[in-house]
């Protein structure tokens, strides 16, 4: 325990991430593309895919993430309720909607824009001849009316036990008013709700404790599968992908937090370091909520009624990491295709896909299901997805920490225009530095 506290937590992750990633290699070239390598131990022999890939880490690496999305509804719900049930101003929680609605839609507009003029820049596709014996079943998308509807659930049990997150929103946010609006019952309940929230987060700091360990395990089992070569041979594409990531997180995001709040980027980012690698390691912006609810609050200073409304909503429907996938696998898989894109076909690809991002909100695999979306819009052949997937799930990871910085940007605008943003705490170097301050005080106690 000692040792542990010499070290930061974004030490420790960094540490297990990069030892994982080794790991995950030499175990690939051990095996060598074989099934199973079997290590010799004298009585018996002992399987290294079997036992450590498919055993240890993945149990390991899931037991992590299922530790991590167990928290993500009574979290949101207890936050969310708290948030609300204390805003003096009915009014507030429509402003705190729209705003927060129109910075995602904004963001995920620049975003595709962004990633198409890279592409079409770099044009990563040119001369590619690949050939692929996958295949994608393209789904059906939710239409934007059945999505409204579907926001508002006929039991709320249901909601929180399938993980509807706007439906669990959408109660928390009536049942929050409702408690507003009760007078002295709803105050008694509110108390119950604080204290509630109080364990909850105390349950979040303790589970901080297993990143480390659990982070190791997601990076060593996916590096030990992954197909390097793939990477190599959709180099173009994974690259043009990464540098739009980038500049988007570390551009676009900054210039929008000083334009619209004056706040320094440079502190914004430093701020992320944490909730970036979970949501890294994750590659889920809900398994990434506690930690993202925790650094907008005690890091950036950002009151819970603010926060506990925008992350939860941002996880949800902000898919900037995905627009930017799409616009860069559009001019890709139209260039491979030879298929010549107009300005209005680019611009139709633009407004499907920031659309989408809140048309198809809460739906498994939103990703794929956009991106299928967009190139029916456009008339190129959603064969042309097979041909990306592989090299998806690492791309995936990158994409999550953007949305996830996304998430906490937009949290700080909104709070900021709200007066419900702590400048001291958001200016404070050492504020709950590394979450250390929450992970100490919970293990003392």
């Amino acid at each position: 325990m000692t040792d542990n506290n010499k070290l930061s937590l974004t030490t420790r992750i960094m540490i297990a991430m990069f030892l994982g990633i080794f790991v995950g290699r030499v175990f690939q070239a051990i095996l060598g593309g074989e099934p199973e390598f079997l290590i010799p131990l004298g009585l018996f022999d002992l399987p290294l895919r079997s036992f450590f890939v498919d055993g240890f880490f993945h149990v390991g690496g899931q037991i992590f993430i299922a530790s991590l999305k167990m928290l993500v509804v009574p979290l949101v719900f207890i936050s969310l309720v708290c948030g609300t049930c204390s805003l003096s101003d009915p009014k507030k929680l429509g402003r705190l909607g729209g705003k927060s609605i129109l910075l995602y839609l904004t963001t995920t507009a620049i975003a595709i824009t962004v990633a198409i003029s890279l592409a079409l820049l770099v044009s990563p596709g040119a001369g590619v001849e690949m050939t692929t014996t996958a295949s994608f079943d393209a789904k059906e998308a939710p239409t934007l009316a059945q999505v409204i509807i579907g926001m508002f659930p006929t039991n709320p049990i249901d909601a929180m036990a399938s993980g509807n997150m706007l439906q669990v929103i959408v109660f928390a946010l009536l049942f929050g008013i409702a408690m507003a609006l009760s007078g002295e019952a709803g105050k008694r309940v509110a108390v119950i709700f604080d204290d509630l929230n109080t364990v909850v987060l105390k349950l979040v700091t303790l589970l901080m404790n297993l990143a480390p360990y659990g982070v190791f395990c997601l990076m060593a089992k996916l590096f030990t599968d992954i197909e390097m070569g793939l990477i190599q041979e959709l180099g173009k594409y994974f690259l043009v992908v990464v540098a739009a990531l980038f500049f988007h997180a570390l551009v676009n995001y900054s210039v929008l937090l000083k334009v619209l709040t004056g706040l320094s980027p440079i502190t914004f980012l430093a701020k992320m370091k944490d909730a970036c690698m979970f949501a890294f390691s994750t590659s889920s912006s809900s398994a990434t909520m506690p930690v993202t609810l925790e650094t907008a609050t005690k890091k950036l200073g950002a009151n819970n009624t603010v926060a506990s409304f925008t992350v939860p909503l941002g996880a949800t429907i902000n898919m900037d990491g995905t627009a930017i996938m799409q616009g860069v696998a559009t001019v890709f898989i139209a260039q491979v295709f030879a298929v010549d894109l107009t300005l209005s076909d680019y611009l139709m690809v633009i407004l499907t896909a920031t659309l989408a991002s809140v048309g198809t909100a809460g739906v498994p695999g939103v990703g794929l299901i956009m991106l299928a979306m967009v190139l029916n819009q456009v008339g190129l052949p959603v064969e042309g997805i097979a041909i990306i997937m592989g090299v998806d799930r690492l791309l995936d990871m990158t994409r999550t920490a953007v949305n996830v910085t996304g998430d906490c940007m937009v949290t700080c605008v909104v709070a900021k225009s709200e007066k419900e943003l702590n400048l001291d705490v958001f200016n404070d170097p050492n504020a709950a530095k590394d979450l250390e301050e929450n992970l100490s005080t919970s293990k003392s106690s």
